[in-house]
């Protein structure tokens, strides 16, 4: 009697349980939010730090600090948002599948967001490094940023497509892609075409 009123109990609780979390899912979905924009902006400054294009803005070193600042935004905010699904009180996400790509099971655009993620979080955890090794060396791990920027991008966009959010992101989403696209396709066009546009000055003999 008393284990038939149990499983009733669970029945009607599990009846009336919302489906959603929507404290912790809003939170992990701000949290992506603010990751994307600080990401677009870090890579958009970094290029323009590297090249030199804004440096009569400001000193370099401020320039450096600010890339810095916004990389580290990038990170608080996206380990919050993958935290976020740890925490949901409805079906979460274990540590495993959250930090560990390519599982069984695992969804494509949940791996692409992993590993972009923590490319990114390797690159800032060796940005001291350079002191200590070549530069050659530190700048081929230095812009690993590009292809991990492009999965956490690809994540991003297919996880709006999937939560049904694209129609409310897909504008602020672009305003941010399209500097940060533009600015990495003229990083490493030769030298001669950037002289024709005008973003360096021709070198005189």
């Amino acid at each position: 009697m008393v284990e038939t009123w149990h499983d009733a109990t669970i029945l009607i609780t599990q009846q009336f349980q919302p489906k959603t979390d929507p404290a912790a899912r809003g939170l992990a979905a701000f949290a992506a939010r603010a990751s994307y924009a600080a990401m677009m902006l870090t890579l958009t400054w970094g290029v323009l730090t590297a090249t030199g294009w804004v440096r009569s803005v400001t000193g370099r070193k401020a320039l450096r600090s600010s890339h810095m600042v916004l990389a580290t935004g990038t990170l608080i905010f996206g380990g919050i948002h993958a935290l976020g699904f740890f925490y949901l009180t409805i079906q979460p996400y274990s540590l495993q599948y959250l930090f560990l790509p390519f599982l069984s099971g695992q969804e494509i655009r949940h791996s692409i967001g992993i590993v972009g993620f923590e490319v990114m979080l390797a690159i800032a955890l060796t940005a001291g490094l350079q002191r200590f090794t070549s530069y050659r060396r530190w700048l081929w791990l230095h812009r690993c940023a590009y292809p991990a920027v492009a999965l956490t991008a690809l994540h991003a966009w297919f996880g709006s497509i999937a939560n049904g959010h694209l129609a409310v992101v897909w504008l602020g989403g672009i305003t941010l892609l399209i500097p940060a696209a533009t600015v990495s396709l003229l990083r490493f066009l030769p030298a001669r075409t950037l002289e024709r546009i005008g973003l360096v000055e021709e070198q005189v003999a």
